[in-house]
């Protein structure tokens, strides 16, 4: 029986012709029998792929013989073999959409001026010896149902926000403190640490691996609570059988880290509800409404 692996990778090098990459890239995939999702720009490549583990492992194997490749950032997690419906392989201006492509800066070792890599037992002994604080580069919804304790979770609905909201001066009062710059995988943090460190954070770090290598290393036991949100048909995921809940129904209140899209088709918010509450025709009727008013 085949086992689903789901890949989640990055890797920021310069690259002349992207185009020329989604091609090959979308071959080999489809030759492989693979789903997902893989953003390429001429700053590198950013991907999750999932498939039958042989498959995924010979794209892994393929995709390193690409010298500019031979170093990129990967995770692995379980999947459901039905994690992704179609292939999607894209070039864009940036690999995250930050909405500032000119100020990121890359060579063939990465983003130049960026934060300090921190790996989740050296991101221990920081805490143990001094006061940081966490700050997550995600949206509003993925810290809803997990984040690091304490951590600030700025007020973003999209990666696009960013930028704006640091201009905003909020933080400015972190300027001068260390800052911990954490999310899914590591790659928003390799640009949100640089933005951060543009606009006069002088000690700005990144969790190396993001929470899925810190995940895999402590689990439940270390400084994170909840569930990760992923980017695939597992909406979700936990590291072991006793993760906390921190979120709560939006409906009834009630402890739940369970996801839905919004009801109505116009409406692209998603947010926490749980399965009573989600298999009340009623509720879903009137958030419609509210969506759209």
């Amino acid at each position: 029986m085949a086992v689903p692996k789901v890949l989640l990778y990055y890797v920021f090098t310069p690259l002349s012709d992207p185009d020329a990459v989604r091609l090959w890239q979308r071959d080999l995939c489809e030759s492989l029998g693979l789903g997902g999702r893989i953003i390429l720009s001429k700053d590198g490549m950013n991907g999750t792929v999932g498939g039958d583990i042989d498959a995924v492992k010979k794209y892994l194997r393929k995709t390193r013989e690409y010298p500019a490749f031979k170093n990129m950032d990967v995770k692995w997690s379980d999947g459901n073999g039905d994690d992704f419906p179609r292939l999607s392989v894209r070039v864009r201006d940036e690999l995250v959409s930050f909405g500032a492509p000119g100020e990121l800066k890359v060579d063939a070792d990465g983003v130049i001026g960026g934060g300090t890599h921190l790996s989740p037992a050296a991101l221990h002994e920081l805490v143990a010896e001094r006061s940081v604080s966490f700050f997550d580069g995600r949206n509003a919804v993925e810290a809803q149902i997990g984040r690091f304790k304490d951590a600030v979770v700025p007020d973003v609905a999209t990666t696009r926000d960013f930028v704006a909201e640091l201009n905003s001066g909020k933080y400015d009062h972190l300027k001068d403190t260390p800052v911990v710059t954490y999310c899914t995988g590591g790659i928003r943090c390799e640009v949100l640490s640089s933005l951060m460190i543009n606009r006069g954070f002088s000690e700005v770090y990144q969790l190396d691996g993001g929470i899925a290598r810190y995940g895999e290393e402590f689990k439940d036991s270390g400084l994170w609570e909840g569930s990760l949100y992923v980017f695939d048909g597992r909406e979700a995921v936990t590291f072991s059988d006793s993760a906390a809940i921190i979120s709560a129904c939006r409906s009834c209140g009630s402890p739940s880290a369970r996801l839905q899209n919004c009801c109505d088709s116009a409406c692209r918010e998603q947010f926490v509800i749980c399965t009573t509450c989600a298999a009340d025709r009623h509720f879903c009727a009137d958030h419609a409404v509210a969506s759209s008013a």
